[in-house]
C-alpha cells in the first residue's frame, strides 16, 4: 500500500475505486467495505483508493479542543489498512477551509480533479461540503457530467460499522475485552514510551514498565488488570507475555492514572523505548489492598491467571 499525505502530488490512479471515511478501528465492519472495493477493482483492472482525514473531522468541526477518543492512531490505521490489501491510502489534512468548500466544489475540485475516480463507493448517509449539504443523491446527479459511477454501500454494512464502532468503544471502557476484540477482528492494542516510575514493583518482585501514551486521542481501556502480550521493534521482541495494570494504584494512594506492564521473564533497561501492548483478557478490577504484602500475594495470583489466559 502506498500512503500519500500531500494531495498536490498524487499520481494518476488506474480506474480508481474510491471510498471516503475515517476507518477508525479498521474493524470487521470496515473490512466488508474493503472487500467490496477489491471486487469492484478486479472487475475493471482498477486500484483501490481510500481517502481518510487527519485530524479527525470531529476534532476540527466541534471547536472545543477536547480529544476525540479513537481506536487507532494514524500510524496504527495505516498499518491495519496495509494488512488488508488496499492499494492506496490518501491522508487529507482536515481543516476549517476544507470543510467550508461547497458541495459542488468538493465533487469537482477535490474528488474529480484530484482522484479521477472510476467508481465512488459510498454510504447513503455520507455528507460533505459546507454545512454538510452534499450527499449521495448529489454525487449521483453529477455522475454523468464527471464520468464516474456511484455505488451505494449496502445499509447492513453501514449498520455493522456503526454498531461495531459503538460496541468496541463501550466494551473497552467497560473492560469487556472479549467483546471489543470480537468486533475488531484482532486484539486491541496501543503503544507507549517507557518512562521512569517509582520502582515500587521492583521491590516486591514485579518490576513494571510505566507507559506514557503520546497520542491524547487514543482510547485506553477501563481501569483494571489485564493479560497482555508485548512487542518492541527496537529489540525484535514479539508477543512477549505479561500482565498490565491500568488505574490509580489505590494501595499506595496514587493520585494519577498510570499504565504499568510486568513483562514475564524479562529484565532489561528499556527506558525511552516504545512498547506495543496487545490486550488479550481482562483479569480483574482494580482493588485497594491492605498493604504491599497483600498486593504481592494478589500479583502472584494475577500472574498465574494471565499465563493461563495467554495459553488459550
Amino acid at each position: 500500500m502506498t500512503v500519500y499525505k500531500d494531495i498536490a502530488s498524487l499520481p494518476q490512479f488506474r480506474n480508481a475505486i474510491v471510498t471516503i471515511g475515517t476507518f477508525d478501528g479498521v474493524h470487521t465492519g470496515h473490512r466488508q467495505i474493503i472487500e467490496l472495493m477489491k471486487k469492484e477493482a478486479a472487475l475493471v483492472n482498477g486500484e483501490t483508493v481510500i481517502i481518510s482525514f487527519d485530524p479527525h473531522p470531529r476534532q476540527v468541526i466541534s471547536g472545543d479542543n477536547q480529544p476525540v477518543l479513537l481506536l487507532n492512531s494514524l500510524e496504527e490505521k495505516i498499518d491495519l489498512l496495509d494488512k488488508n490489501g488496499i492499494d492506496h491510502l490518501v491522508i487529507v489534512p482536515f481543516t476549517i477551509e476544507f470543510a467550508s468548500q461547497t458541495a459542488d466544489d468538493y465533487i469537482e475540485q477535490f474528488l474529480v480533479n484530484t482522484f479521477k475516480p472510476h467508481t465512488i463507493i459510498i454510504g447513503h448517509d455520507h455528507r460533505f461540503g459546507k454545512n454538510r449539504s452534499g450527499d449521495y443523491e448529489l454525487l449521483e446527479l453529477r455522475a454523468t457530467k464527471y464520468h464516474y459511477k456511484v455505488k451505494e454501500i449496502p445499509g447492513y454494512m453501514l449498520q455493522n460499522i456503526t454498531i461495531s464502532s459503538t460496541k468496541i468503544r463501550q466494551a473497552l471502557q467497560q473492560c469487556n475485552i472479549d467483546v471489543a476484540n470480537k468486533f475488531l477482528g484482532y486484539d486491541y492494542f496501543f503503544s507507549g514510551k517507557v518512562i521512569e516510575g517509582n520502582k515500587l514493583g521492583r521491590t516486591i518482585g514485579y518490576p513494571t514498565a510505566n507507559l506514557q501514551i503520546e497520542d491524547d486521542n487514543k482510547l485506553i481501556p477501563g481501569n483494571g488488570v489485564y493479560a497482555v502480550t508485548i512487542s518492541n521493534k527496537q529489540r525484535a521482541i514479539d508477543n512477549k507475555k505479561g500482565m498490565m495494570n491500568i488505574g490509580m494504584r489505590p494501595t499506595v494512594n496514587g493520585t494519577k492514572r498510570t499504565i504499568e506492564v510486568n513483562i514475564f521473564d524479562f529484565d532489561e533497561d528499556i527506558y525511552g523505548e516504545i512498547l506495543t501492548i496487545s490486550i488479550k483478557k481482562h483479569l480483574r478490577s482494580e482493588v485497594k489492598f491492605n498493604g504491599l504484602e497483600e498486593l504481592k500475594d494478589q500479583l502472584a495470583k494475577d500472574k498465574i491467571a494471565a499465563a493461563e489466559a495467554l495459553t488459550d
